[in-house]
């Protein structure tokens, strides 16, 4: 019984590759039979493939034509574009020169000092401790003081001096100029710190009329300070001229030399021409002592 059993679990591979190979051997017939029907749909498929990608590029050839034209346009208008903002680039950078540039920034900060002067800088807020728990609400102000009326207006002349030497700065280099302005800034930031600073931290009268009164700053303080930091260093800046770039004269005209043309007598052509002429000896050679 067991040497029955063994064979047959002998006889199962032999088996199975048997109806492997039958089914395969089916298989290879059924694909030989569909082999032509699959070529001619093969072939079916590809021609209308042909057909409607002729037929699509056909409606879409107007509309990529209408695009390249449109970019080619489009190209055309950039490279303008770029012509100009290089043409106008070049033009500012030989009129904005680094020193007319500082001066620009000079008038900007001696017309911002003139325009805080007649701007309030210190108002007393009143009542300041029963709206520190409600952030949409504010504190009413009273006492607003202009910042020309805590020093009698004098930093207006001042920076109608600061403008009108920026403007001189500009048309015309002068390096004294910068410590001029360098001194104006000096004055006005030493008027804005000792004298308006503690005017306008001072409640004064209102202290007695109202309960809770605290000084506070407004913008035209910060704008006055701003100024008279930008004339300082304005200043010091248009004096330092440290855009300023130093030439070397000497490497100058040694490439100016290097560029400049050869006659044609010199020209290394016409040189290498030339026979060389011979020397004799006793023309060249010293006369030998007997």
């Amino acid at each position: 019984m067991i040497a029955a059993v063994r064979r047959r679990f002998a006889t199962v591979p032999k088996v199975a590759a048997m109806r492997t190979r039958q089914v395969d051997r089916a298989l290879a017939r059924r694909i030989e039979r569909l082999r032509p029907r699959l070529v001619r749909l093969a072939r079916r498929a590809r021609a209308f493939c042909l057909r409607a990608t002729r037929a699509l590029g056909r409606r879409l050839r107007p509309v990529a034509v209408l695009v390249l034209r449109g970019f080619s346009r489009g190209e055309r208008l950039l490279r303008r574009l770029a012509a100009w903002a290089t043409r106008a680039a070049t033009r500012a950078g030989a009129a904005i020169t680094p020193s007319r540039a500082v001066a620009a920034t000079i008038f900007a900060s001696a017309a911002i000092l003139l325009v805080a002067q007649f701007v309030t800088y210190s108002s007393v807020e009143i009542g300041q401790p029963a709206y520190a728990g409600l952030p949409a609400a504010s504190a009413p102000t009273t006492g607003g003081e202009r910042a020309g009326e805590a020093h009698a207006y004098v930093l207006v002349p001042l920076a109608l001096a600061a403008a009108a030497l920026a403007l001189l700065a500009m048309r015309r280099e002068r390096r004294g100029l910068g410590r001029i302005i360098f001194l104006i800034g000096l004055v006005s930031l030493a008027v804005t710190l000792i004298v308006d600073l503690p005017a306008g931290l001072d409640v004064g009268v209102q202290s007695s009329r109202f309960s809770g009164t605290t000084a506070v700053l407004e913008g035209g303080f910060y704008a006055e300070l701003a100024a008279a930091v930008g004339l300082l260093a304005g200043g010091l800046l248009y004096y330092a001229r440290p855009c300023r770039i130093r030439i070397n004269l000497s490497g100058r005209a040694a490439s100016a030399r290097r560029r400049r043309r050869r006659r044609r007598g010199s020209s290394p052509r016409k040189g290498a021409r030339r026979p060389s002429l011979r020397r004799r000896g006793g023309a060249s050679a010293p006369a030998s002592r007997p």
